[in-house]
């Protein structure tokens, strides 16, 4: 029933998520126990945008049941990926008609540009994109707007539910890693894009290959914009048929690495500072038309 067979590994990361958090809820707190939880609160946001691209199964069923589950441990409806990444981010790739594009608010690409992005892009996703499609589906689609609301009501009584029990552990084991899956896909999508240049076709998307293992290869991201319907699990074998023609400053082998040079090391080493290739290509635009100007005079 499962569309392709390397989603296996889906489940494997679905089991795990629930059985850490019933075995922390009744056993207990254990900072490695939850360290590791977060990083599967992670993974989490990268299956809902795995499935959000591919529904996992063949059997509707079985597709709304993964809508929930995915749902209440992203701690967001994941229907809202479809207006805000299928139809907005994948349509205009950080172009000025996205709702998040990482310049919309300014073209640093620093530590507190980065720490603002997600709060600022979370909001501006929901006023121009989810709010919006809900409202079209209303009108339109009432069978998958009521779907949608489901969704909207399994959340609500999963986290009433768990609060009700304890509100400490539900805060812990339910709201924050919920939070952090989701600051932290955003965080990926400003980092993927933050200064590449939307515009080129191979060097709109930076490549992250070391959380390619954990995160269902999210890290190819340049294949992933050029062919995003393809399976996650294909994406390597077409990263490698481009990557040649990626610029070789937007591969990068390390996240943490990247985020460590870019944000903490380049407050010191002007070196490490980030340099834009969209700011680049306008700056280039501008100087080729002054130069047309000059020979016109």
């Amino acid at each position: 029933m499962l569309k392709y067979k390397a989603d296996i590994k889906t489940l494997i990361y679905i089991a795990i998520t629930t059985t850490m958090f019933v075995l922390q809820w009744h056993y207990g707190f254990n900072w490695i126990a939850y360290i590791v939880y977060l990083h599967f609160s992670v993974a989490v946001s990268v299956m809902t945008h795995n499935h959000n691209h591919i529904n996992i199964w063949t059997k509707k069923w079985l597709n709304i049941l993964t809508d929930w589950w995915l749902t209440v441990f992203y701690g967001m409806p994941i229907f809202a990926w479809i207006p805000t990444h299928n139809r907005n981010h994948h349509r205009y790739n950080n172009k000025e008609e996205d709702v998040t594009r990482t310049y919309r608010h300014s073209e640093n690409n620093d530590i507190v540009t980065l720490m603002q992005y997600p709060s600022i892009s979370g909001y501006n996703q929901m006023k121009e994109s989810v709010i919006p499609y809900m409202s079209e589906l209303k009108a339109k689609n009432r069978e998958q707007y009521y779907q949608n609301l489901g969704q909207l009501a399994v959340l609500i009584l999963w986290l009433a539910v768990f609060f009700i029990l304890s509100w400490k552990k539900a805060l812990l084991y339910v709201f924050i890693p919920q939070q952090v899956s989701q600051f932290m896909v955003i965080t990926f999508n400003y980092v993927q894009h933050v200064h590449a240049d939307e515009e080129s076709e191979y060097n709109h998307s930076r490549n992250f290959m070391g959380v390619n293992f954990f995160l269902f290869n999210n890290g190819y991201h340049t294949i992933h914009h050029m062919r995003a319907s393809m399976h996650w699990s294909e994406t390597p074998a077409a990263h490698d048929k481009i990557a040649h023609l990626i610029a070789p400053e937007l591969i990068e082998q390390s996240f943490w690495g990247y985020l460590f040079r870019t944000y903490v090391l380049s407050i010191f080493v002007p070196r490490y500072r980030s340099s834009s290739k969209r700011l680049a290509r306008i700056e280039s635009m501008e100087s080729a038309a002054d130069a047309r100007e000059v020979l016109r005079a």
